[in-house]
């Protein structure tokens, strides 16, 4: 099994992620060849939660113009994960 520093890279910081937060949903870029199972568990293990729910979601990575030379290269795709945790855990890391 992978370490849950491996599987969980960063939390998203975004509008959508805000709002999501009152519905206890938590969201994450994970690594793109960690399953859902994984995903839980690295949760679980990392904030000391109950997982109830995980949904992924594949993004494609944009395409961008170098201004100097008239060429294209691709920022990467990441994987995400929103996390739905049991009534009454919550994450600090997100609490403002």
């Amino acid at each position: 099994m992978k370490d849950a520093r491996d599987v969980i890279l960063e939390p998203v910081i975004s509008e959508k992620a805000f709002s999501l937060l009152e519905e206890n949903v938590y969201t994450f870029k994970v690594h793109p060849s960690s399953s859902k199972p994984e995903i839980a568990k690295a949760v679980e293990e990392i904030f000391d939660v109950q997982v109830l729910n995980v949904n992924t979601l594949r993004r494609k990575g944009k395409r961008i113009r170098n201004r100097r030379r008239l060429t294209y290269g691709r920022r990467p795709d990441t994987k995400r994960a929103m996390v739905t945790l049991a009534e009454g855990d919550s994450i600090e890391l997100f609490e403002v």
